[in-house]
């Protein structure tokens, strides 16, 4: 009699073990203030990536020169500054815009994403979409530095003329973008980081406890 007893309390006390490692097996869903600040994170690099294409789209300046002079009448030209002059430009543009879809795409997403099953697919499609951003955007960036840099400064080898020293507030709007960029592009590095580190701390599948 108290053999049995002896073994019902023994496999009472075993069950009680498994019972608790199986309810610290559970994993626990990410805090959802974590969450919501990815989403800000995002949210505020939209913002700047969406002002850096709108000043860059919708910078122009025009200026009349006198070209010539006739008698003593000078003849004058409209000289125009755009940004659709500029391959590098329209890039930047091109790559800011979908630098902002889709952090907007990825906001939609953590927002509404619980609600569908993705079958694990998840966390590695937002970390590619991520990386393949970053690598877009500094690659717009770099080739706008480096036309602005050429009209603000020229290049005497090439005999390329500086043109910030005529159109100065085309090239105050174009330095104001690519500051909004560059601050879109470090917060992207940061949200890539984080995707990255999401991914390779995935959880594991949650042991249910009887």
């Amino acid at each position: 009699m108290a053999s049995l007893q002896s073994e019902a309390a023994a496999a009472a006390a075993a069950k009680a073990e498994v019972g608790e490692y199986n309810h610290l097996a559970v994993a626990s869903p990410p805090p959802r203030k974590w969450r919501w600040g990815l989403v800000l994170v995002r949210l505020v690099a939209s913002f700047a990536t969406v002002s850096a294409t709108l000043v860059m789209a919708l910078n122009k300046e025009s200026k009349s020169v006198v070209v010539a002079t006739v008698g003593t009448a000078p003849l004058t030209a409209t000289i125009s500054a755009r940004f659709q002059h500029t391959p590098a430009f329209i890039f930047f543009v091109v790559a800011n815009g979908v630098a902002t879809l889709h952090n907007w795409l990825m906001i939609a997403l953590d927002i509404f994403g619980p609600d569908f099953r993705f079958h694990g697919f998840r966390l590695p499609i937002i970390a590619i979409l991520d990386m393949t951003t970053v690598a877009l955007a500094s690659a717009g960036d770099g080739a706008a530095t480096f036309m602005a840099a050429l009209g603000k400064n020229g290049n005497k080898h090439a005999r390329w003329n500086k043109i910030c020293d005529k159109f100065s507030a085309y090239c105050d709007h174009g330095a104001g973008a690519l500051i909004a960029s560059f601050v879109g592009l470090c917060l992207l590095l940061l949200i890539n980081a984080i995707s990255i580190i999401k991914l390779l701390h995935k959880p594991r599948p949650s042991i249910a406890s009887p």
